[in-house]
């Protein structure tokens, strides 16, 4: 595994990439906050048998975070194609979490016939979804600018252990601390101002994607205060899933919390999808 610098449209970020070049990849889109790091192991894993990437992207982790950049679901989608295009892959496994979803899913669904396969953690097609509390928060103004700006460190950590029974390592939240700067903040008011209806956007992404049956895996953390675990199953609905992994002690992100099972669950399913033909 390696990770290297990228430009796409003129923004500079980090990239994982492991494995062989080839037209096909297994992409990991991170949500917020977060980072391509937060998926560090899957990647060295999947580079064993595949080709495989994760970028920060625009507004998160080590990316530019530009103030012009589109925050919104379609200008992450219209970044995520630029990349795919200059990476020069053509057919793709989705591994998405958190906004990573709605940004992943939006390209698959103008880009049906390059779905091989999709990988949902603790977040998927969620028709009837209302915003969590933090969002509310944030795309309220002035309340969102308060909430950020009076944001430090110990309140950060003390965020982080909320719907997190089983603890997330205290070098990632550090790590995430970092990240979440005055720029990071500002595309997190953007992005989820920009972001009124996460069910409609549901809808209509699932009016394209439904009728292909694309084959997919779901894993949950059922601690999770953000996205309820009802939406697991959910999915059935959307995608050929093959298997739903719930993790009751887990939270929003299962992959720090539990490295161990979602590997178990996430790398047997993707080689097995990459390898398919």
């Amino acid at each position: 595994m390696e990770q290297a610098t990228t430009t796409i449209a003129g923004l500079r970020a980090p990239i994982l990439r492991a494995g062989a070049p080839s037209t096909e990849a297994i992409v990991f889109l991170h949500g917020n906050p977060g980072s391509g790091r937060d998926w560090q192991p899957l990647v060295e894993q999947a580079g064993a048998f595949g080709r495989a990437l994760a970028p920060d992207m625009p507004g998160f982790g080590q990316a530019d975070k530009p103030g012009d950049f589109d925050y919104t679901v379609e200008g992450y989608a219209r970044y995520l194609d630029a990349l795919l295009q200059a990476e020069g892959v053509q057919r793709v496994h989705l591994v998405l979490h958190d906004f990573g979803g709605p940004w992943g899913l939006s390209w698959a669904a103008q880009h049906p016939d390059r779905v091989a396969s999709v990988t949902l953690m603790n977040v998927g097609l969620m028709p009837g979804y209302r915003w969590h509390y933090m969002a509310r928060i944030w795309r309220t103004p002035i309340l969102g600018e308060l909430f950020m700006a009076t944001t430090n460190r110990p309140g950060f950590k003390l965020s982080m252990k909320q719907g997190n029974p089983r603890g997330l390592p205290d070098a990632y939240v550090e790590e995430m601390y970092r990240n979440f700067d005055k720029k990071t903040r500002a595309a997190v008011l953007k992005l989820y101002r920009n972001t009124s209806d996460v069910s409609a956007l549901s809808e209509r992404i699932a009016q394209v994607l439904a009728p292909r049956r694309i084959p997919a895996l779901v894993v949950w953390g059922e601690a999770d205060p953000f996205g309820s675990a009802r939406y697991a199953e959910m999915q059935r609905q959307f995608f050929d899933v093959r298997r739903v992994v719930l993790l009751p002690d887990s939270g929003h992100w299962p992959m720090i919390d539990n490295p161990a099972a979602v590997s178990e669950a996430v790398a047997p399913f993707l080689r097995e999808r990459y390898c398919a033909r």
